[in-house]
């Protein structure tokens, strides 16, 4: 017989107050050897990264690629539109004036980078219309910190561990929720 996948997670987590007593507690899981899920802050948390052991963000190689396709747009443009399809000679300058397509030019780097990080990030988060919000707990994102740990496959035993490495960091609360997988 087929084994039938589980189509949710429970997540266990606890709410901290401030960054300090969540980055105790990150230091503590690493040192117990504890699996993190997800850590949620309401505001980015100095010296989290390297706790979580994530890699720094490659966005900013987007927007380098965006800012270039922005620059060539803009100054292949210009020089389209000044030599060939609408040549005039504006105050004695040359058709192909570099030094006024500079402005421009910036302008629309920074655009197109703009734009497309903005995309590539939506992309990344899975954030964009009609993306549903997941959320543990309605304050997380308002004044609390959140350390998640999946329960989904652990024994009763675990589950009161992890309660209890809760009570010792110092959460506020713990709770338990099913979430979609």
């Amino acid at each position: 017989m087929a084994e039938v996948m589980s189509t949710e997670r429970n997540i266990l987590f606890g709410l901290y107050d401030d960054e300090v007593k969540l980055l105790d507690a990150v230091k503590a899981a690493n040192a117990a050897h504890l699996n993190i899920d997800e850590v949620y802050t309401p505001f980015p948390v100095h010296g989290l990264d390297p706790l979580l052991g994530l890699e720094e963000s490659r966005l900013h190689i987007a927007g380098f690629i965006f800012g270039t396709i922005g620059c060539l747009f803009g100054f292949g443009f210009m020089t389209w539109v000044f030599t060939r399809d609408w040549p005039i000679i504006f105050g004695g300058k040359p058709y192909w004036s570099v030094p006024a397509f500079i402005p421009i030019t910036f302008e629309l780097t920074v655009l197109f980078a703009a734009v497309g990080m903005v995309l590539v990030f939506y992309i990344i988060c899975g954030l964009g219309p009609g993306a549903e919000p997941r959320r543990l707990h309605d304050r997380i994102t308002d004044d609390k910190f959140c350390i998640a740990f999946d329960a989904t496959d652990l024994a009763s035993g675990a589950v009161d561990d992890l309660k209890g490495y809760f009570s010792k960091t110092g959460a506020e609360s713990v709770h338990s929720k099913m979430v979609p997988a």
